[in-house]
């Protein structure tokens, strides 16, 4: 009986340890996400950005007049 207590107790000792790893990837995760969420929107504004000056040059530039 002791040894079976002492095998479920190791035992509830690894789930609570592999529970909190995997809370500190979550956290881990959940930032690497934010970041990259960040970086996305900064990208996609010099996109548009980038695509309005190419529609002014467009704009400038004179048609051929066939």
């Amino acid at each position: 009986m002791e040894s079976e207590l002492n095998a479920l107790e190791s035992k509830i000792q690894q789930m609570v340890q592999l529970c909190q790893n995997l809370r500190t990837e979550n956290q881990k995760l959940r930032q690497q996400i934010a970041a990259a969420t960040g970086e996305q929107k900064l990208l996609a504004e010099r996109m548009t950005q980038a695509r309005v000056r190419i529609e002014a040059l467009l704009e400038k530039i004179p048609e051929d007049e066939a």
